[in-house]
């Protein structure tokens, strides 16, 4: 049996196992074809020890659909253990990462790490929008908290050390989650200036027939540019064959980065030739919106501004 645990501010609600049922209707477990366990690989001999007691039970279905995702220790730079208030000696501040560890007293609770990822997010909202209530800058700050620690813990393959630090997580530049998050809110930002120029969105299937495809796409950069947007349902489908959530967040980063230097070689709202400022347009459109299922599938949500 299951009963609430507590209710998020978000709307969503933590359940806990209980000996007896409640009142409350409870969700729906166990349904799923394969259960990944997300446990560290110190661990995976005990994972084992597990899929070998559902097998020696006879249940050889569940053991193969029992998936231990292993990966390597979660631990903090010197530089983040110092901020979250870790009194390091000399010697653990020359160390490349300093491992978290319960037994030892050095333990981060998630709920601290984004609640301070949240308070440094709003310190740049604040400053780069005063104008905003403090509700909505709140808001703001915490999709790019979420989405930076998100895509920080994935981007490292399995087998990778993972070396939290604050200041890389929400840089604006390198692999980090704002930065792919940006991307999107700037593609999304011209076809709002666009409505704000009084024109309106072109009718991409009306004005660009195969033939001005054609012309367009002899353009290397945007052919190169539009290849790489195509790939993402294959890119995604590999990381899921290989257990590999770093695949999509490295494709997310590169996809980024190639709108990004699309767009500063390109003034699309300001290009003279029609055909060329539609095709534009449907680029960046068909790039946004692959960009938003990729930051999906990431579990990350673009911002409305950054």
């Amino acid at each position: 049996y299951y009963r609430p645990l507590m209710d998020y501010p978000d709307g969503h609600r933590l359940w806990v196992t209980s000996e007896a049922p409640g009142p409350e209707r409870a969700p729906e477990f166990g349904r799923g074809a394969r259960v990944y366990n997300v446990i560290d690989s110190r661990q995976s001999y005990l994972q084992d020890v597990v899929v070998a007691g559902l097998r020696a039970l006879g249940y050889e279905q569940q053991a193969a659909n029992s998936i231990h995702f292993s990966y390597e220790i979660v631990a903090l730079s010197p530089r983040c253990a110092a901020e979250l208030g870790f009194e390091l000696s000399q010697e653990e501040r020359r160390r490349a990462y300093i491992e978290v560890s319960g037994r030892k007293g050095l333990g981060v609770k998630a709920d601290d790490l984004v609640d301070k990822l949240i308070e440094k997010a709003l310190d740049e909202v604040a400053a780069r929008h005063p104008e905003d209530t403090p509700e909505k800058q709140r808001a703001i700050a915490e999709e790019i908290a979420v989405g930076a620690l998100r895509y920080f813990m994935l981007k490292y393959t399995r087998n990778a050390v993972i070396d939290f630090d604050f200041q890389e997580a929400l840089s604006f530049e390198g692999e980090t989650g704002p930065y792919v998050q940006y991307a999107v809110v700037r593609a999304r930002s011209i076809f709002r200036k666009l409505i704000e120029r009084g024109e309106t969105l072109p009718d991409f299937r009306a004005e660009l027939d195969e033939a001005a495809l054609d012309r367009q796409l002899r353009q290397e950069t945007f052919w190169q540019l539009l290849l790489a947007a195509s790939k993402a349902d294959a890119v995604i489908e590999r990381a899921i064959a290989a257990g590999e959530p770093a695949q999509v967040a490295k494709y997310a980063f590169q996809l980024a980065q190639a709108f990004n230097n699309f767009y500063h070689e390109h003034p699309i709202l300001s290009e003279p030739d029609r055909e060329r400022k539609v095709f534009l347009l449907w680029l960046t459109d068909y790039v946004c919106a692959q960009l938003e299922r990729t930051l999906d599938v990431l579990g990350i949500h673009a911002p409305e501004y950054m």
